[in-house]
């Protein structure tokens, strides 16, 4: 299973993309396979990284539908091989060590 952030914004086409953001998801939320999860900035998909690759297409179709003549698309994977992990698992893992690390959310500083 993978954890995909993709980011997919029209180029050139002013300063506003929500409506473009709002194209895309709506091809997310009409398919049950792949997880997702919608950020400030990314769309973080989990799943088969085949089908991943497939909805991310359909995700671009969707804004080039949406009136964007040119579409810039950032993909970032984690594929991990040796065990399954969803997306929220990697988040608490990074918590567990900000509460158990002097008892607060700094980062413990070490000396050289």
């Amino acid at each position: 299973m993978a954890i995909v952030a993709v980011s997919i914004s029209p180029v050139g086409s002013g300063v506003g993309v929500s409506s473009y953001v709002a194209a895309a998801v709506r091809v997310v939320r009409a398919q049950e396979r792949i997880r997702y999860r919608l950020d400030p900035m990314f769309t973080t998909l989990e799943g088969d990284l085949g089908e991943i690759y497939a909805l991310v297409q359909r995700m671009q179709e969707a804004v080039f539908a949406a009136g964007a003549v040119r579409v810039g698309t950032v993909i970032k994977i984690d594929d991990r091989r040796d065990r399954e992990v969803e997306m929220e698992e990697k988040v608490a893992s990074v918590e567990d060590i900000l509460k158990s690390s002097n008892g607060s959310d700094e980062p413990s500083s070490q000396s050289p």
